[in-house]
């Protein structure tokens, strides 16, 4: 339930003669939500697959008492088990969901029930396979997640070519002292006869989650040609910067473009609600095998 003030705003001189206060709480009760599963499951070659399954639920319900989010289940007969973040954030985990993964050859890896948090990635999984994952471009892999309340997810996701970096590079915008600022610059030549998609991810040193760029990518102005990403004058001299560039298939690029639109659209009174394209049937949420290439520098 939340409550949203409404703010009339008159002339300036009518405000000065009357004095009055225009402000008005208004109460808006949201409307029943069905629950559902929410499925998140990244493949990477050569990494054990892991996959987080929770139910969607109302909006940043919070603990009585504590004021921290709670992501909960709205069905309280739900079996399920707490796990607490870092961040003291809780997931209430359902405890009644099967996964399988169908190798392109077309065996199926039974993934368990071992919910842990992944301190690199920060990304919290629940269930985990059995075995490193081996793939080739243009292979194929399916998904099917199912709970015993009728619940029944299933995706399917290819594995991308790997578009090379060609180089990185950097620059100072101006002589050295304590102004000195510089950007970043990656490079790639996008394969051409094709319609491409990439997501660049720009971190510090620290790891993955310290993101200084994000960028998401469509081949439709440059395809076939090279292309170059330059971040603004902001990063500072002697950073490590590593540049990871994803070729992805467009569910996900369509995934990753309404995650943003959601983003900005949150907490807009003005702005227009924007859903989460799933790149799964039956729920929320992604199915998508990651293919990267990587390259590091230090700018001195």
């Amino acid at each position: 339930m939340k409550i949203l003030q409404s703010v009339l705003l008159g002339g300036l001189g009518l405000l000065a003669a009357t004095g009055c206060n225009l402000e008005n709480q208004i109460e808006v009760i949201p409307p029943p939500y069905s629950s559902e599963l929410v499925v998140e499951c990244y493949l990477e070659p050569g990494v054990v697959p892991r996959l987080t399954v929770t139910g969607s639920g109302s909006y940043l319900p919070t603990t009585p008492g504590t004021g921290q989010p709670n992501v909960t289940l709205p069905d309280t007969t739900t079996p399920s088990v707490g796990f607490v973040l870092p961040n003291g954030t809780t997931l209430q985990l359902p405890l009644d969901v099967t996964v399988n993964l169908t190798l392109p050859s077309g065996q199926v890896m039974p993934m368990r029930f071992a919910p842990g948090f992944d301190a690199v990635t920060r990304r919290v999984y629940t269930h985990i396979g059995t075995a490193p994952l081996a793939v080739q471009p243009g292979q194929r892999l399916a998904l099917d997640v199912r709970d015993t309340r009728n619940h029944h997810v299933t995706g399917t996701a290819g594995v991308p070519t790997v578009v090379p970096i060609d180089s990185v590079r950097y620059s100072f915008n101006g002589p050295s002292g304590p102004d000195q600022q510089a950007r970043f610059v990656t490079r790639w030549t996008d394969p051409g006869a094709s319609a491409d998609y990439y997501r660049l991810l720009l971190t510090n040193r620290e790891g993955p989650n310290s993101s200084v760029g994000e960028y998401l990518v469509s081949d439709q102005l440059f395809n076939g040609q090279p292309y170059t990403v330059p971040t603004t004058y902001r990063l500072t001299p002697g950073d490590t910067i590593t540049a990871t560039l994803y070729h992805i298939e467009p569910d996900y690029f369509n995934f990753q473009q309404s995650v943003r639109a959601a983003i900005s659209a949150n907490g807009n009174p003005f702005g227009q609600p924007a859903r989460i394209r799933s790149t799964v049937q039956g729920g929320l949420g992604v199915f998508t095998v990651l293919m990267a290439d990587r390259r590091t520098l230090i700018m001195r």
